[in-house]
């Protein structure tokens, strides 16, 4: 090197043909010359030359060359060779993180054993390792996630429904999920889209709004499964959860109007069935109060038909033991009850055949209760004289 020649003849910024002051074309460079000591700018030379040095006490052997301050090719082997150690070491040992699992390939053919999280070794090149996430991930997709119309939906009775929805999926066969498909993401993104229209395409688009989202969800996921099964990425599908479902923009008024009349419509409904179950309660009750009066007159009827027939046998009885009693007796018992209640006054003849009362005797007002006057004797009860006259 032209550098470490510091006393020869051969250029060097101590050196030159021109009386040791040209410098390394032959001229001495202008102005003062620069000195390793004083107030000055350290010396190009001197540093480096303590380059040199520094090198040559790190190559083993002292750098060989016979001194002229250039590695030998020992030197120089040592150090590829340790370059080469290096690198293989760090493509040999590799580190799978807890939430991964690691697929070792010898000569690209992958290995049937996964490689757990933690600290492993192979031997490269002649093995490779790719690593795959197996925690459970979510994609969310549709109303507007890849583009602007991307949740726009046709259900089963001709509405136009946006619907937002999430996959949650998971590394089920990490070996088929690198080598079987090139990019089993955005098979799984198209596949579920593709589900969820069919399903929605089929139902009418109450159950997308309220009625029946499970359902749909669960019909969704064992679509994607089935057909990401049969193209064989290595993904498990955890669950599909529909998170909003609205009408487009452009007649979310209109169709808000049409879920109004609806309301309005099961709430109508709703009070109608009320009102019939309260007249059909009311009535059901009233005809099994009337069935149970029925029941009972028809009881008191036949035990008072029972009872006068027995009344009727007993005194059959009793008349045929004694015919003069019982009919006298029966007719005193029939007057008795006749003339219980009525109002009049019989008086028999004496035995002269003169009357037995005096004629100006009022009967009729003996009959009657007693009247209370009002007037000056102020609550006074009042009864009525009889008259009496002389014979």
């Amino acid at each position: 090197m032209p550098w470490s020649n510091q006393t020869g003849d051969g250029g060097g910024w101590k050196g030159g043909g021109n009386g040791g002051n040209g410098g390394p074309w032959g001229q001495r460079p202008q102005g003062p010359r620069p000195t390793g000591g004083g107030g000055g700018s350290p010396d190009l030379e001197d540093i480096l030359r303590r380059g040199q040095d520094r090198l040559r006490r790190a190559i083993p052997g002292g750098g060989g060359g016979g001194g002229s301050g250039v590695p030998g090719f020992a030197a120089w082997g040592v150090l590829i060779v340790a370059g080469l150690l290096v690198l293989w070491l760090f493509k040999a040992v590799y580190t799978v993180q807890p939430d991964e699992v690691g697929v070792e390939m010898l000569f690209g053919k992958p290995k049937q054993e996964l490689s757990q999280p933690g600290l492993h070794f192979l031997l490269w090149p002649l093995e490779t390792v790719d690593t795959v996430p197996v925690v459970e991930s979510q994609m969310t997709l549709g109303s507007g996630q890849r583009g602007e119309n991307s949740g726009l939906m046709l259900s089963g009775d001709q509405n136009i429904v946006d619907v937002q929805f999430a996959v949650l999926y998971q590394v089920d066969n990490p070996a088929n999920y690198l080598f079987d498909v090139q990019d089993p993401i955005a098979m799984l993104q198209q596949v579920s889209e593709s589900a969820m229209r069919e399903v929605v395409g089929r139902r009418p688009v109450q159950d997308v709004f309220r009625d029946d989202r499970a359902g749909i969800a669960e019909e969704v996921r064992q679509i994607t499964q089935d057909t990401m099964n049969e193209y064989g990425a290595g993904l498990r599908i955890n669950g599909i959860s529909i998170e909003d479902a609205a009408p487009p923009s452009q007649v979310a008024d209109a169709f808000d109007e049409v879920q109004r009349a609806e309301q309005d419509e099961d709430r109508f409904v709703e009070e109608a069935n009320r009102y019939r179950n309260q007249q059909v309660g009311q009535a059901r009750g009233e005809a099994a109060q009337i069935r149970e009066d029925a029941a009972g007159y028809k009881n008191r009827v036949v035990q008072e038909s029972e009872g006068e027939a027995q009344r009727f046998s007993s005194i059959l009885k009793e008349f045929e033991a004694a015919p003069a009693v019982t009919r006298k007796r029966l007719f005193l018992e029939t007057m008795e009850g006749v003339l219980r209640d009525s109002n009049k006054v019989i008086v028999e003849q004496g035995a002269s055949g003169t009357q037995g009362i005096v004629p100006y005797l009022p009967l009729n007002e003996l009959q009657r209760p007693a009247r209370t006057d009002t007037g000056a004797n102020s609550g006074q009860s009042a009864t009525p004289t009889p008259q009496q006259g002389a014979n």
